[in-house]
């Protein structure tokens, strides 16, 4: 379910304020656990790190994540492969006819 117009989008205010203090040539990374925050325009050009439950991964904001939420750029689950038996052996030709 999506947020009400009304509302408007929800901005993490501590956030806002850990932009306004750096500038997107300091290079430096926000660290930030508000995976819920959307993106704003102003919020173009910086680095973000957000916590996925075990680390903070670096996410550069672009003009085409404007709208979306930072957790969305951050994957808290790890995917390994699909497969059991067959998928083994499909690897295991792969490396010997290399």
């Amino acid at each position: 379910m999506t947020r009400s117009l009304k509302k408007g989008p929800y901005i993490d205010q501590k956030l806002l304020k850990k932009i306004k203090k750096v500038k997107p040539e300091d290079k430096v990374i926000i660290k930030t656990w508000a995976r819920d925050s959307m993106i704003c325009p102003e919020m173009i050009g910086y680095t973000f790190g957000v916590y996925n439950g075990k680390e903070f991964i670096p996410v550069k904001v672009t003009e085409e994540m404007v709208g979306h939420r930072l957790g969305e750029f951050s994957p808290t689950r790890k995917f390994i492969k699909h497969g059991g038996k067959k998928q083994k052996e499909l690897e295991r030709k792969m490396r010997e006819s290399k």
